[in-house]
């Protein structure tokens, strides 16, 4: 009986270690092929397309702040591959499309979406 259950335990750890072994090689080929694919596509590693959004964001926002007129502080703004959204609240309706114009002459942005809303004052 303690043999049976031995020889059990042998067999489980076996199964285990082979599912797990398995599932690393797996996982591996998958991502070896799914980082293929997407070089192939865009020629740019998803790590390289992260830190190239994050740089045009960057952008945005420092051609932003050489715009004194512009209230930045309630801003926020997402950038991939050369696509820019603006979404927030500005003090002054004249500020949106000034923001527009502003992200759209920075090199590198190919389209603007802005989802900006004029802040009302509390009360009103």
């Amino acid at each position: 009986m303690k043999a049976m259950n031995g020889f059990r335990v042998a067999l489980g750890i076996a199964i285990a270690v082979t599912s797990i072994s398995a599932w690393a090689q797996g996982g591996a080929s998958a991502g070896a092929s799914a980082g293929t694919a997407s070089t192939a596509s865009g020629g740019m590693t998803p790590k390289a397309e992260r830190q190239a959004n994050r740089a045009l964001r960057r952008k945005v926002y420092a051609a932003l702040a050489k715009h004194k007129e512009i209230d930045a502080g309630d801003i926020s703004i997402t950038a991939k591959d050369g696509a820019v959204m603006i979404s927030g609240t500005v003090p002054d309706a004249s500020q949106i499309n000034t923001v527009a114009e502003v992200a759209k002459g920075v090199a590198g942005v190919t389209s603007v979406t802005s989802k900006l809303a004029v802040q009302r004052p509390f009360g009103q």
